[in-house]
């Protein structure tokens, strides 16, 4: 499929200002040179033209907010000053398997202020000695090349760096729903432990109370048993002497009636 015909087909019926990214991935150019592509896609922050026999880019058009662009797999050779004239805020340049072969080349691309990331995978001036030193102090302004920086520590990826804002935005918005932060809670905790450390103080001096209750009760309860013994010792003693007075009354009476009887004896 020509690009111009892939370019019609991707609008699906929209403005081409409406279009913030492209994909003409594995079209045809006309000549080695880009179609159906001008100023009108002025919003466009994506291209894409990935294996498209792409050999120049002077037809490119003005792009003033495109981010990133995809080039892989074409036949540049030179050329990329048009890149700083109309791509002036590129961050992220993938020109891997094209024919680039030194440095003067790559040179043009100085200009590109905001160029972070650069891919040069698979072109012929990877094979140069100190290769990956010469680009990082040629173009200083780059943090990544072919993935990785001055210390081989490898270049996040873009979709995953999207993810991780939306997980953190998803965090969040759970955060908010879930409640108070973690230090309410805690505060909510430790009045809870405040209290409970309270009842259990109550508890304890309600136990010593009732235990001090007991003994009290029980004490007392032990000196009614030994004041009813007692009074059962003096109820009983009562009771043995009124029986010895009566006992006594008797043998008096006997005594006086035997007295009596020895006297009528007399007489």
């Amino acid at each position: 499929m020509e690009m111009k015909k892939k370019i019609n087909l991707e609008l699906r019926n929209r403005a081409p200002e409406e279009v913030t990214e492209l994909v003409l991935d594995n079209c045809l150019c006309v000549n080695g040179e880009i179609e159906g592509l001008n100023d009108t896609f002025k919003e466009l922050e994506f291209l894409s033209m990935a294996n498209v026999e792409l050999s120049s880019l002077a037809r490119l058009p003005s792009l003033n907010k495109l981010r990133k662009l995809e080039l892989s797999d074409n036949i540049i050779s030179g050329g990329l000053e048009v890149l700083a004239e109309k791509c002036p805020n590129l961050t992220y340049l993938n020109l891997s398997g094209n024919k680039i072969k030194d440095l003067s080349t790559v040179e043009a691309l100085q200009n590109l202020k905001n160029l972070k990331s650069l891919d040069l995978f698979n072109c012929e001036i990877t094979n140069l000695e100190d290769y990956r030193e010469s680009i990082f102090e040629l173009l200083q302004q780059i943090t990544y090349l072919d993935g990785f920086d001055q210390e081989d520590n490898e270049a996040p990826d873009s979709e995953e760096e999207d993810d991780e804002d939306g997980d953190e935005d998803d965090e969040e918005e759970e955060e908010n729903e879930a409640g108070p932060p973690e230090e309410y809670e805690e505060e909510e905790e430790e009045e809870e432990d405040e209290d409970e450390d309270e009842d259990e103080d109550e508890d304890e001096a309600g136990s010593e109370l009732g235990e001090g209750e007991e003994e009290v009760g029980l004490s007392y309860l032990m000196k009614e048993e030994i004041q009813d013994e007692e009074d059962d010792d003096d109820y009983v003693e009562e009771g043995e002497e009124e029986e010895e007075e009566e006992e006594e009354g008797l043998r008096g009476e006997k005594r006086k009636r035997d007295a009596e009887d020895d006297g009528e004896e007399d007489d």
